[in-house]
């Protein structure tokens, strides 16, 4: 083979290789493509079945422990974060016992001991932890009207970063809490506020405490 014919080959062979790697860049730029194709259509089949509720919080309905008599409080036998059983004795004013009536987590005891109760008024406040539930807050017009009792829900706890919860909505309250959003224009009507509300096994997910910030995503479809 002659010199020339030799540089000639060489000359081919970096075409060659020129043209492989074009290729590979090719099939890369495809691939992005189509990857970042899934990846939107999978984020428009998500938003489309689902509807976001980014107000939301982990609560329980509050129990309120009073007097039946009015009276002065000579001891408290609990503190707040306590732990009690049903029919504990968690405060006395005058001669009445303040008893629990089922078990649960002391929220509020920060009465001062000689202070004046009438009946009726709370001296101590607890939660049951069996009834905690998600509390989302949505706006009539931001999809409302597909939400449904029994549909799936997750959500996040911003104490938790991104792990995913589980749930299932088990109420949708019957009227409006109405917005704080006051409209100037005469055509603007102010907005109404609902909210839902899902159930999940407090047993699997310890530790979602009473008043954590949460996050939800109703399952629609």
């Amino acid at each position: 083979m002659t010199k020339e014919e030799q540089k000639i080959e060489q000359e081919l062979k970096k075409v060659e290789g020129g043209l492989r790697l074009s290729m590979r860049a090719i099939l890369v730029i495809v691939l992005l493509i189509l990857a970042l194709g899934v990846g939107i259509g999978a984020y428009l089949i998500v938003t489309n079945q689902s509807v976001y509720i980014e107000k939301s919080t982990i609560e329980a309905p509050e129990i309120d422990l009073a007097p039946t008599t009015s009276g002065t409080l000579l001891n408290m036998y609990v503190k707040a974060g306590d732990s009690v059983t049903a029919n504990e004795v968690v405060a006395r004013i005058g001669n009445e016992l303040v008893q629990t009536k089922i078990a649960g987590i002391v929220t509020i005891a920060n009465a001062t001991i000689g202070q004046q109760y009438n009946a009726g008024q709370t001296v101590v406040a607890m939660i049951d932890p069996n009834a905690l539930r998600v509390v989302g807050q949505i706006d009539e017009n931001k999809g409302l009207s597909k939400i449904a009792i029994g549909q799936y829900a997750i959500f996040t706890a911003d104490a938790y970063g991104s792990e995913k919860f589980t749930g299932v909505i088990d109420e949708i309250s019957p009227e409006a809490q109405s917005s704080d959003v006051v409209f100037q224009i005469s055509d603007k009507r102010q907005e109404q506020i609902f909210d839902v509300k899902v159930r999940f096994d407090t047993s699997v997910y310890p530790e979602l405490k009473n008043g954590m910030s949460a996050k939800l995503w109703v399952y629609v479809k």
